[in-house]
This record gives structure tokens, C-alpha cells and sequence, in this order.
């Protein structure tokens, strides 16, 4: 394998795929939440540029480049959950747009996402 097939192979951190269900809120209303769905292995690059670094200092939402493996295709709108920290990515970009070529030894494909919360709507108060 390798030397770069190696290296992201230690950069991928253990996440969730979060899928979006709605429950019951007791009121005859529903209640949007997340829950963990399929495990995924994912590699995070976080904007460390000057214009990254001054747009989180004004307020801005942390922003990174998340690597999988190509049979992983995360979509924009598609939300994951770092395990060893619990924190929530919203991928804002379409995982078909940046991929390795079928030839190339390094089996990965690129997604752009920010750092988010997720939101409860619905119920008696929402």
C-alpha cells in the first residue's frame, strides 16, 4: 500500500452517519431529530488559513475538508458525528464532485463541511 494510502489510514477517526427521523411529541405534533445510523471511518482537515482563522475569530462557523473512503458517498445536507468527541459536521458539498481516479492507489473522496448543532423542531414548545 502506499505511503499516502497509509497516512489516511491513520487520520480516519471512527463517526456516525446521523439520519434525520421524526417521533411522536406527545401533543399530536412530531418532533425532528438525529440518530445515529451507519459507522463510516473519516479523515478531517479544518481551515486553518488566515481568511479561515479572522472569519472564525468574527463569529463564522468552523469549516473543514472531511476524507472517506469511495464507497462512502456523503451528500450536501448529509450530517456526521465525530464518535470521540460527538462533534456535528452538515456536509455542503456533493461527495460524485471530488473523488480519486478508478486507477489511483489512494481510495478516497473529498466533502466540504462546517462544524453544526442540531436543531430540535416540533413539538408543545417548537
Amino acid at each position: 500500500m502506499p505511503v499516502l494510502g497509509s497516512l489516511l489510514d491513520q487520520a480516519m477517526e471512527d463517526c456516525h452517519i446521523r439520519d434525520k427521523t421524526t417521533v411522536p411529541d406527545g401533543y399530536g405534533g412530531v418532533i425532528t431529530k438525529y440518530v445515529d445510523g451507519a459507522p463510516i471511518k473519516a479523515a478531517f482537515a479544518f481551515d486553518m488559513s488566515t481568511q479561515g482563522r479572522i472569519a472564525n475569530v468574527q463569529g463564522a462557523t468552523d469549516t473543514c475538508t472531511i476524507t472517506t473512503r469511495k464507497s462512502v458517498v456523503l451528500q450536501s445536507g448529509d450530517v456526521i458525528r465525530r464518535d470521540k468527541d460527538g462533534m456535528i459536521f452538515l456536509i455542503t458539498t456533493n461527495g460524485g464532485d471530488y473523488m480519486t481516479p478508478e486507477s489511483a492507489d489512494l481510495n478516497s473522496r473529498a466533502v466540504k463541511a462546517k462544524v453544526w448543532k442540531e436543531p430540535v423542531k416540533g413539538g408543545a414548545n417548537g
